[in-house]
């Protein structure tokens, strides 16, 4: 597999190199240079494929033969080995995708995890490797968990402070052994702006081994590629004919993948990129003008998100593609309108959390009569148990998952948006 550097389409890498660097230079992202597609005669035999092995088939038509297909078998076993998606009919013509049934109660599980068996692979060479990344809530429990304990690979996670929820900061913050928390002193953007100096600095990604976890890693978003397929499969062959996902972005690696199922053959008439109050991309593709504004706090933390970073990847797979961004629907929805929303599914019958209640919230907004729609459930409810249990008068019961951790000290440090101060303490670290 050969990818490129949106920022300079000369610096060129296969899927391992690109792993490995995270990022290129000048901060640009990797995106393949070919674009499998699955002939229209064998997607039925793909769809009636279990997930795991139509996962294999997925991912080896992008990796090739850079890792051995034995090997590759075996880290999407070892990345996979928890329940899959699992649909969930909320009304006539609208289910939920629930992604949340990994170990860490979030979507995240599946990048994460196979980014780690990757890694593992990688790191045979015994090389220290140092995963730095930014979160604003659901990222810093799936890459923690799933490098927990890992041989040569320390992690650190930064997360604005007081801008996650406590149940989230548990699940991450309590763990210890290699993985290292840092409570930053802003927001998500804040915290990005840190990662992407730190990637800019050649020297501390040198000495440091450096590499990133979140949406940006190519393996993160190869793996959410699988999820699309297995939801497709999951829904009758009526509900396909006029399907309509909807999906809450803040990063936009979960719209991204999506977008690059459809890319490979996966018919899904259309897309939802549904965001909250920060709502830089609506506002572009509204207007045509790139204007972020400061990220604003808001219930839906994990999309607390101002400059996504994943968006050069929509834009170049539309270009690739020759799409119209124009044919890509999107809305935003304020706080008030989330908590009437959860009250909403609440009294159809259906628990859901902020991010999920906005997705839902422009689906049922934008749905025809003729149409079906999914909108993806991207973590359990109970991980933002603060904001449901308040907007629905519920007191929704801790999954084991959170329960341990929920009583455990937090472990973090605490920091300025300072990079200096930052580079510092990876230096010293090391």
């Amino acid at each position: 597999m050969k990818l490129y550097n949106l920022k300079n389409h000369d610096e060129q890498v296969n899927f391992l190199q690109a792993v490995q660097m995270g990022l290129g230079q000048k901060q640009g992202l990797f995106f393949p240079m070919n674009l499998p597609v699955i002939e229209k005669n064998k997607l039925e035999t793909i769809l009636e494929m279990d997930f795991l092995t139509r996962s294999i088939k997925i991912l080896s038509m992008f990796i090739g033969d850079e890792i051995e297909l034995k090997y590759l078998k075996q880290y999407i076993n070892n990345a996979f080995s928890f329940s899959g998606p699992n649909i969930v009919p909320v009304s006539k013509n609208i289910s939920c995708c629930e992604l949340f049934h990994g170990p860490t109660l979030a979507f995240k599980d599946f990048g994460a995890r196979f980014m780690a068996q990757i890694l593992s692979h990688l790191n045979n060479i015994n090389n220290q490797v140092t995963i730095l990344t930014a979160t604003s809530g659901d990222t810093g429990a799936a890459v923690a968990h799933a490098f927990y304990k890992v041989k040569n690979v320390r992690v650190i996670i930064l997360y604005p402070n007081g801008k996650i929820s406590k149940l989230q900061e548990s699940l991450f913050c309590t763990l210890g052994k290699n993985i290292t928390t840092i409570a930053i002193n802003g927001s998500f953007d804040a915290c990005q702006k840190l990662v992407k100096q730190a990637f800019n600095d050649n020297e501390l990604r040198t000495t440091t081994g450096l590499n990133s976890a979140n949406s940006i890693n190519i393996s993160r978003l190869l793996a959410q590629i699988c999820y699309y397929f297995e939801a497709y499969a999951l829904i009758s062959q009526k509900n396909r004919k006029r399907l309509v996902v909807s999906v809450p972005c803040g990063n936009f690696g979960n719209l991204t993948a999506g977008l690059l199922a459809k890319s490979m053959g996966l018919p899904i008439q259309s897309f939802i990129a549904a965001t909250n109050a920060n709502d830089t991309v609506p506002r572009f593709l509204s207007t045509g003008q790139w204007k972020p504004y400061n990220c604003i706090s808001t219930i839906s933390n994990a999309m607390d998100i101002s400059r996504p970073n994943n968006w050069p990847r929509v834009q170049e797979l539309f270009y690739r593609k020759q799409w119209q961004l124009k044919e890509l629907n999107f809305g935003s929805v304020s706080d008030q309108i989330t908590k009437e929303t959860l009250c909403e599914l609440k009294n159809i019958g259906y628990i859901s959390e902020p991010h999920a209640a906005i997705a839902y919230r422009l689906l049922k907004d934008k749905l025809k009569d003729e149409e079906f729609g999914l909108f993806l459930g991207t973590a359990h409810p109970a991980k933002f148990k603060n904001v449901v249990d308040n907007v629905l008068n519920e007191n929704i019961k801790l999954p084991f998952a959170l329960k341990i951790p929920s009583n455990l000290p937090l472990l973090s440090y605490y920091m300025q948006p300072d990079f200096n101060k930052l580079r510092k303490f990876l230096l010293l670290k090391k």
